[in-house]
């Protein structure tokens, strides 16, 4: 029998290792950016067309390879840091596996050009489908620059796996925005198809977080700073007011290399506890900083995840950081037993003197004459007010109790002991509990109707009768407003702009990622911030594309239902209960939301007489 195990070709090998490290064009942009960091530049440039399929070209001014180290970096498992074993537990640089070029050069066109300071002529290199073309010296400035061209042009079922420009731009961006945070001391210039997009100057954490995301930043963030033994945390966090539905901002870093840890992504989660809602997520900016050896990078091919030798305290120190800070800058409310606040208010005020509390005495009271003088003011006999006939004021009755039918402290409405105050016209009656639910009395029992979830009914059917027409009606704005989003939530705007036109918004692009909105729905109440609904819009348009695989439109539909729906904690006056649950049963289906959550309940009769047995 002849042998059947065979050695495979460098270039299959070389095809399949890409397979892991290479997976799209953001992928080999990563690569290449930690390249020019571990080279030493502070001035990098991304130059990307086609979404990063027809050229990606990374320019650094670092110290450059030589003409042997030039042609030696294609080849697998070939780097300058490692030596032996135990240097993988000493490693403080980005890339290190040896593997990313050689990869690249397997399924692309790649064309170096790099000097160091020393040499006075660079070399230039041409490798394609890991073959080398040529080398030869050439004119260039210190540093280097490789240009990937037609990527995955030998792995054209790769390719076709590739999404759509957009997405993979934002793929492209979002690495991007990883290696300028870990690296605020670098300036960065992005251009795409011959345009520059974005310019990062060399800037401090915040600043540089400011300059990613928006200047509306800075009031957003919230300094967090813990040393320990086993590791140190610092970095940003996000107000709890600013949390998002969707993930986006959130960043960890070990020893400046960007991770994903769910696990430490929890911890941060824990410490925002009862000041987010349950689905909404915070912003953080964390960097961890520990000794290499405590941490493994080498599991898995992307090294986007590390393991930890004390995870469990690590956990536990991000987790009190977030909390520390969290408390230190009043996020979250807190009883204060050190002062005593009683004295925080002066009556008499700065100004006036403080004099002494005068006793007045009358030298002629005699207590134990019965016919004496009336005693001083203060010391009168009380039983001499008592009214015994006057005994049923001491407890009141319904018709003596105040009409607690309108709004109470809270903001929530309080169900009246007087139920005909809120009766309609047609004989139905509606209370609101909590602020949050409205029941009204039925034939079977008691419906419960949640007031947000019917108003999201309400608006998204509003909605898809408004499609069948030509555009609903808007209400133009006095004074139009601006609106500064960020890359990716501008990026998303523009996707569904036509669409959130055709429901009423007049929305304009002013520039980069900035728009002009001059016109509203023309039911769109005046108390709702226009920076708040946009990005609300923003975050369940993205949400519901990832979880439901809906059409666009019907996307921008629900999420705009959502967000302009009425909230839990609202007052209605017993008029807007009534408007709500009728414009409800005239849906085609009232008993779901858009998304299939229900939205009323009835509770009969029998259970209601079950629970007084």
């Amino acid at each position: 029998m002849s042998d059947v195990i065979k050695l495979l070709p460098d270039a299959v090998a070389n095809q399949i290792a890409a397979g892991e490290v290479i997976q799209r064009p953001a992928s080999a942009v990563k690569e290449l950016l930690e390249n020019a960091i571990d080279a030493g530049a502070d001035d990098i440039q991304l130059i990307v067309k086609d979404a990063g399929k027809t050229l990606i070209q990374v320019v650094d001014n670092g110290h450059g390879m030589s003409p042997g180290d030039a042609r030696l970096c294609f080849e697998r498992h070939a780097t300058s840091k490692i030596n032996d074993a135990s240097d993988l537990f000493a490693i403080r640089t980005m890339g290190f596996r040896g593997e990313a070029l050689a990869s690249i050069a397997a399924i692309a066109r790649v064309e170096l050009k790099t000097r160091t300071e020393e040499d006075q002529v660079g070399t230039g290199i041409i490798m394609e489908a890991a073959r080398l073309k040529s080398q030869e010296a050439c004119n260039c400035a210190r540093g280097t620059s490789i240009s990937v061209k037609n990527l995955f042009f030998n792995t054209p079922a790769r390719r076709n796996f590739l999404k759509s420009d957009n997405v993979e731009k934002r793929h492209i961006l979002q690495e991007l925005q990883r290696v300028a945070l870990a690296n605020p001391g670098i300036s960065f210039h992005y251009y795409q198809n011959n345009q520059l997009t974005h310019h990062l100057p060399k800037a401090r954490l915040k600043q540089r977080v400011a300059n990613i995301f928006g200047s509306n930043y800075n009031q957003r963030l919230v300094p967090v700073e813990e040393k320990t033994q086993i590791v140190s945390v610092s970095g940003f966090i996000g107000k709890p007011e600013y949390a998002k539905k969707v993930r986006g901002e959130q960043f960890l870093f070990v020893n400046n290399r960007f991770i994903r840890s769910p696990y430490l992504n929890h911890a941060v989660e824990n410490a925002f506890e009862d000041l987010i809602p349950d689905d909404a997520h915070p912003s953080y900016f964390l960097f961890l900083e520990t000794e290499p050896d405590q941490i493994d990078v080498n599991v898995h091919p992307t090294k986007t995840e590390i393991k930890f030798q004390e995870e469990k305290y690590v956990y536990q120190i991000v987790k009190t950081a977030v909390k520390r800070a969290i408390g230190s800058h009043s996020l979250s409310p807190g009883l204060d037993f050190e002062r005593e606040t009683a004295f925080d208010d002066s009556p008499g005020g700065t100004a006036r003197p403080v004099s002494p509390p005068s006793v007045r005495i009358n030298p002629d009271y005699n207590p134990f004459d019965q016919g004496g003088s009336a005693p001083p003011a203060g010391q009168q006999d009380l039983r001499s007010r008592v009214k015994p006939s006057e005994w049923e004021q001491l407890y009141p009755t319904d018709k003596d109790l105040p009409d607690t039918s309108k709004e109470g402290d809270g903001g929530q409405f309080i169900i009246s002991a007087d139920w005909d105050t809120q009766k309609q016209d047609n004989g139905q009656k509606f209370f609101q509990l909590h602020g949050q639910y409205i029941l009204t009395p039925v034939k079977s029992g008691l419906m419960v109707i949640d007031q947000q979830r019917a108003h999201e009914r309400v608006l998204f059917e509003k909605f898809i009768r408004s499609g069948h027409q030509q555009s609903a009606p808007s209400q133009q704005l006095l004074f139009p407003e601006h609106i500064t989003l960020t890359e990716n939530e501008a990026g998303l705007l523009k996707e569904i702009m036509d669409d959130l036109r055709f429901l009423g918004f007049g929305i304009q692009l002013l520039k980069k990622n900035t728009f002009v909105i001059d016109a509203l729905p023309a039911d769109m109440s005046d108390d709702h911030s226009l920076q708040g609904v946009l990005e609300g819009i923003l975050d369940n348009v993205e949400r519901n594309r990832k979880e439901l695989r809906q059409d666009m439109q019907s996307n921008v539909m629900r999420s705009m239902a959502k967000r302009l729906a009425v909230k839990h904690g609202k007052a209605l006056s017993a008029e807007q209960m009534a408007a709500l649950a009728n414009s409800l049963f005239a849906c085609d289906t009232p008993q779901y939301t858009p998304d299939g959550h229900i939205v009323l309940q009835i509770i009969s009769k029998e259970d209601l007489a079950g629970r007084f047995k």
